[in-house]
């Protein structure tokens, strides 16, 4: 495998991917072609442009999978993918309705390089039941591509003591599910991103990661810690 997962595409007071977009341009290949899955926001063609906006600049071609009316042959002509973020159950479902699922799975298994953001980067974990999203669509199955074999929640927020909110803390909520599933979950602060390549997975990025295990107190992880047994984990779900 060879994954660059980000929590996020945006931060605070910079453009699109510009706060990682030294770590974009170097994981993406020379000149690549890269395909583009826009499906988690409603407005495919100005979520692509988006894109393109900010990757041209680097030499890199971006093709939007819905155009052409093919997106299996955009994703069997292209030198990388990228998942964008939005909504993660629309998304899981465009995946499933399109065919891309099974696709991705074979492409990204046969080496094609994979990044993903936000809704992307949940994508790359084995069901969608640490997604922060609401269930805006009900795609066929949480089963989502099983590219790492641990959870990823993006987007991590630690509870805030100031807080008069009386919902529950991102860090409750990763409770109950390892209540009720034996997973390790990678809490991605925004800033931050997962470089996986073959057996190897390191934390990269501006801020620590936290990581969730059942029956364990959670564990900060620095930028460049290396996660490399997350990958050699076996998911046990409903357990």
């Amino acid at each position: 495998m060879n994954l660059l997962l980000l929590s996020n595409s945006t931060q605070y007071g910079q453009g699109y991917l510009a706060h990682a977009l030294d770590a974009v341009t170097g994981f993406l290949p020379a000149k690549a072609r890269l395909a583009f899955v826009p499906y988690a926001l409603a407005d495919h063609d100005a979520y692509t442009a988006k894109v393109r906006g900010a990757l041209e600049g680097a030499g890199i071609e971006v093709r939007g999978v819905h155009e052409g009316g093919d997106p299996l042959a955009q994703l069997a002509s292209a030198d990388a993918v990228f998942i964008g973020g939005g909504n993660s159950f629309r998304l899981l479902s465009a995946l499933y309705r399109t065919g891309l699922r099974d696709a991705l799975i074979k492409a990204v298994g046969d080496g094609l390089p994979y990044m993903g953001a936000s809704a992307g980067t949940n994508m790359a974990a084995p069901t969608l039941r640490t997604t922060n999203d609401m269930p805006i669509v009900q795609p066929p199955s949480f089963e989502t591509l099983g590219l790492v074999p641990f959870q990823i929640n993006p987007h991590y927020l630690d509870p805030d003591p100031s807080s008069t909110h009386k919902g529950e803390t991102r860090e409750e909520r990763l409770t109950e599910f390892l209540e009720e599933n034996d997973v390790p979950v990678l809490g991605l602060r925004e800033g931050s991103w997962l470089r996986v390549e073959g057996e190897r997975a390191t934390v990269l990025g501006e801020r620590a990661a936290r990581l969730f295990r059942r029956g364990a107190a959670p564990q900060e992880l620095p930028t460049g810690s290396d996660v490399s047994q997350l990958l050699r984990g076996e998911p046990r779900f409903d357990a």
